[in-house]
């Protein structure tokens, strides 16, 4: 007896003493979150079975070593940064980035599935001649790579190499061999660490890795464009965790059943997060959409429920068409159908319309679209959105050559909007002949040909529209 029990102490004793070295945590494979115990839905993103097992082992973390206090320097000291960056043939893709991708920056380009992320950036790399780049692919071989590439490039450039090594250790050390001037991985979540024992793709290893990217980005000015993909709401997988590492976060966003792709900043420290960029997807790879309204306003016969406004993302002014369609409600509960605009704002603009108009509109359906598959969040893209309903549930076709301009008050107002010197002129470029805007916008524009019409509520400019 004394024996057995000798042995059930010595054995305890080892268990506690593995325990002891080896921790366990549960880490959300969607925002990163840990906890010290399994836990079905998150707390912090409130996605359900999300938590995974990991294990921490207490004898792999650093001790820390012994170091002499750092040098200090005064801001007239520092050397200035210049900045050095690569410009793309895409303008594009370069008014996104602020430029070109500045020198040992590490970027993530972010999107669903099937949307073009690896599309564009093989065409980039590809049209970027006379400089050494190399693609890392984890989810494609070699074979099809070369079969995406003759589809959308004629000729090829040597200095563009390729690999599917996915050992993360392995690319660094071809990367400090070769010494390129841009390192393109395709994904972030298919290469893995040798120093991490956990999942590939899991949060920890994810981490790890671009740590170690990062590190090499910075010493060696190497800039680095990681592929990333999204979870079903849109936000890159492991997202707080890569997003705050990274220096800059694009995502690639669009509808895979529509022709048009849109490319939107962020996070950018060597740019502005306003500016969007704006592709095509053909057969032959991405084009890049100089003049957005050309597709943005369909140039078919117009039907009733449809008008066209105008918004600002960063610098650029785009025209938009918008499509409502008010009905009465097939059930007992009216739907509110909203694609490209803000549910909530819709929402608004018929309180609005039924109390200030007396528009019998809460028990009719309300379907609302932005044509093109754009995203609008500029508030001056109200007056068009009310001119539309309007327009459908009086059934009223409204000019082609008309277009709106200005946000709409919880009174009943038409307010002013920034910039509307610029959206003026431009709508008298593309071929507009009246615009209605707030009567408290200012012009400072002379000689138009474009006739403006200022209403200060939406009753006036009612009676603007349909007259008769």
């Amino acid at each position: 007896m004394g024996i057995h029990k000798e042995f059930l102490l010595e054995k305890n004793l080892l268990r506690n003493n593995k325990l002891a070295k080896e921790k366990i945590q549960f880490v959300c494979q969607n925002c990163g979150a840990t906890s010290p115990k399994w836990i079905g839905k998150c707390p912090v993103c409130n996605e359900w079975n999300t938590y995974v097992e990991e294990h921490i082992s207490s004898h792999n973390k650093n001790t820390g070593t012994k170091r002499e206090a750092v040098e200090l320097y005064a801001l007239s000291e520092i050397p200035e940064n210049t900045e050095t960056r690569i410009e793309f043939p895409f303008s594009e893709f370069n008014r996104v980035l602020g430029g070109g991708v500045v020198l040992g920056s590490v970027n993530l380009l972010a999107g669903e599935p099937g949307i073009g992320k690896s599309t564009l950036l093989l065409q980039l790399a590809l049209k970027l001649k006379r400089r050494k780049i190399i693609y890392f692919s984890g989810e494609e071989s070699l074979s099809q790579i070369k079969m995406r590439a003759e589809r959308i490039e004629k000729s090829f450039d040597d200095n563009t190499l390729f690999s599917n090594e996915k050992n993360l250790e392995v690319v660094l050390k071809t990367v400090e061999k070769e010494n390129p001037e841009l390192v393109i991985i395709d994904s972030i979540q298919t290469v893995y660490s040798e120093k991490n024992d956990f999942l590939i793709g899991s949060i920890s290893q994810m981490k790890e890795c671009a740590q170690q990217i990062i590190e090499v980005a910075k010493t060696k000015d190497i800039p680095f464009i990681l592929i990333g993909h999204i979870n079903k709401d849109g936000a890159v997988a492991g997202p707080k965790v890569l997003e705050h590492m990274v220096d800059a976060v694009f995502q690639f966003e669009g509808d895979r059943h529509n022709y048009y792709r849109v490319l939107r900043p962020l996070k950018n420290r060597f740019g502005s997060t306003a500016e969007i960029g704006i592709f095509e997807m053909t057969q032959k790879g991405l084009r890049e959409v100089v003049n957005p309204s050309e597709f943005l306003v369909t140039q078919t016969e117009k039907d009733s429920g449809t008008t066209v406004g105008s918004f600002i993302e960063g610098g650029r002014n785009f025209f938009v068409e918008i499509q409502a369609l008010v009905t009465n409600a097939v059930y007992s509960a009216p739907q509110r159908v909203v694609t490209g605009y803000d549910a909530k704002r819709l929402n608004m603009i018929l309180a609005v319309l039924e109390k200030k108009q007396k528009l019998k509109i809460g028990n009719k359906d309300v379907f609302l679209n932005v044509v093109g598959g754009i995203k609008v969040s500029d508030v001056s893209i109200d007056l068009a959105v009310l001119a539309a309903l309007v327009s459908s549930y009086f059934d009223q076709i409204i000019s082609t050559k008309t277009c709106f301009i200005g946000e709409v008050g919880l009174s009943g107002e038409i307010l002013p909007v920034k910039k509307i010197d610029q959206r003026i002129a431009e709508a008298e470029k593309i071929g507009y002949e009246k615009v209605f805007v707030s009567g408290l916008n200012k012009i400072l524009l002379t000689d138009l040909r474009i006739n403006i019409i200022f209403v200060n509520r939406i009753s006036e400019m009612i009676k603007q529209l349909f007259k008769n």
